[in-house]
């Protein structure tokens, strides 16, 4: 099969062309025939190395965790899934090597779900990590319906999948991005803010009682400027900085695989409170000019490769 590997840690240029026999399949696990994946900062990061005190990482690896596709072949014990189901997933293992971005991947059951119908192959494979992350990130929050969030980097694929979850619960969202991008998060259901000097001052001149939730996406200042726009007893959500957890009490978050969380996203999904944006595709080939694009950090919701 065709496969996307490398075989150091470097930039995007390491990352090549390759033919892979098609892997086995585990007994709780399927093989999906695979129609799309999606880039994730956490591919390119994982693929420089930054990650090596956490993952295992065995050489040549193939990148990717997120996946739509359709089943080709089934475990020996796989009854929630048959042969021919169009499904999606955040196929994260406990090592890195055999991912998404190839022909075929071997997936445990309890990283996919059926695809929402409503949604292409392209669309279905740029949300399942954002949309946990975003989905998971809430759910720990507690957020709910009447409060008021605080999103950062609301316009991107993480941001905008949590804007609009957060808004489908009721609760008022403010969200930061840049002034280009402000309409795209008025439209996704929230109130945008400019980042740079004198973002609490705007936030709370939207929230002057302060906001309920801070859910950072982004990093920098996000966590340190928290206790400026909280309100008393507010919560902060990090999935970039441990100072959320350790210095401010609230929680340090890292996406799991979960299909009864994908459920969920399919359900807002088809009710229409969730959509999906894809900024660019690329054809599998082009896999190393999508991961420039999504280190470029100027993409609007999602990368994606087609298969």
């Amino acid at each position: 099969m065709r496969a996307i590997t490398y075989d150091r840690y470097g930039g995007a240029d390491v990352l090549q062309l390759s033919d892979l026999p098609v892997p086995k399949v585990g007994p709780d696990s399927v093989l999906v025939r695979v129609r799309a994946a999606s880039v994730n900062p956490v591919d390119w990061k994982v693929r420089q190395g930054y990650l090596d005190q956490v993952l295992d990482v065995d050489f040549p690896a193939v990148p990717g965790w997120d996946v739509a596709g359709v089943v080709e072949r089934v475990g020996l014990d796989t009854p929630e899934l048959s042969v021919g189901d169009e499904v999606y997933g955040y196929v994260r293992k406990d090592w890195l090597q055999g991912g998404t971005f190839a022909e075929f991947v071997a997936a445990p059951v309890r990283t996919l779900a059926r695809k929402p119908a409503s949604l292409s192959f392209e669309e279905a494979a740029a949300l399942p990590l954002t949309g946990l992350t975003a989905y998971q990130t809430i759910e720990r929050s507690g957020l709910a319906a009447g409060q008021t969030v605080l999103v950062h980097a609301a316009s991107g694929g993480v941001g905008s999948a949590a804007v609009q979850i957060a808004a489908a619960r009721g609760a008022r969202v403010i969200g930061t991005a840049s002034e280009r991008n402000h309409d795209f998060v008025r439209e996704l259901g929230a109130e945008p803010v400019a980042y740079g000097d004198g973002l609490a001052d705007r936030v709370r001149a939207l929230a002057p009682d302060g906001v309920d939730v801070v859910l950072d996406y982004v990093g920098g200042d996000a966590v340190a400027t928290a206790p400026q726009v909280l309100r008393p007893g507010g919560t902060v959500v990090s999935i970039v900085d441990a100072a959320a957890r350790d210095e401010l009490g609230g929680v340090y978050a890292w996406v799991r695989p979960s299909s009864a969380d994908l459920d969920a996203l399919t359900r807002l999904v088809e009710d229409g409170a969730l959509r999906v944006h894809v900024d660019q595709v690329f054809d599998l080939a082009d896999a190393a000019d999508a991961h420039r694009a999504s280190e470029s950090g100027h993409v609007r919701g999602k990368v994606v490769v087609r298969v």
